[in-house]
């Protein structure tokens, strides 16, 4: 893998939709059909669980775009992205200490096999010198949209978390997630060496 890490990515765009709606959280904590004087606070500890249960397992759980710069190319065996899952490698340019952008080939860059667990960048070819420039890339990435679906047991971690929070209103303990969350994402776990 290459020496070269790359910055932490930068989302381009919010979650437009979570992976677990408002609708199917208040049927989860029986909230009164009538009563919506809650839902600012149900729609919020639903994206706060999700960042959450997405720190822990190190996945993207909503689609989006994100930015990606690298100061060097991938070494010949590739670099691991911190992004998964990966849909593709929507834009690939060189980019200047100016802001200047010039768009690479397309086909010079390409992803691994397994987008999934093991997503990584490949250079295909001849890639150009970077003379002080460095790799900009705009990736798709993300469960649900055109990444896979999130799985099942992540969404029940999710609506547990946030039922969880709902019910105890910040008097919960601090520390990790609880022991049924994660137990369910457990298995969901990106790991890193």
């Amino acid at each position: 893998m290459s020496p070269a890490l790359p910055t932490p990515p930068i989302r381009l765009d919010g979650p437009a939709v979570e992976p677990v709606s408002l609708a199917e959280m208040r049927l989860d904590l029986r909230l009164d059909p009538d009563d919506t004087a809650e839902d600012g606070l149900v729609a919020a500890l639903l994206a706060a669980a999700r960042a959450r249960i997405e720190a822990e397992t190190r996945r993207i759980l909503v689609p989006g775009r994100f930015r990606l710069v690298l100061p060097a190319w991938p070494s010949e065996g590739g670099l691991t992205l911190p992004l998964a899952p990966v849909v593709a490698i929507e834009a690939a340019n060189l980019l200047a200490r100016d802001g200047t952008a010039t768009a690479l080939p397309a086909g010079l860059l390409r992803l691994g096999p397994d987008r999934v667990e093991a997503p990584v960048l490949l250079v295909e070819g001849s890639a150009p010198p970077l003379l002080g420039r460095s790799l900009a890339l705009e990736l798709g990435a993300g469960h649900g949209g055109a990444g896979p679906p999130v799985p099942p047991p992540i969404l029940l971690a999710i609506r547990r978390l946030a039922a969880l929070w709902f019910e105890h209103r910040g008097d919960e303990p601090a520390g990790g997630l609880p022991p049924d969350a994660a137990a369910l994402v457990a298995p969901y776990r990106r790991l890193t060496l």
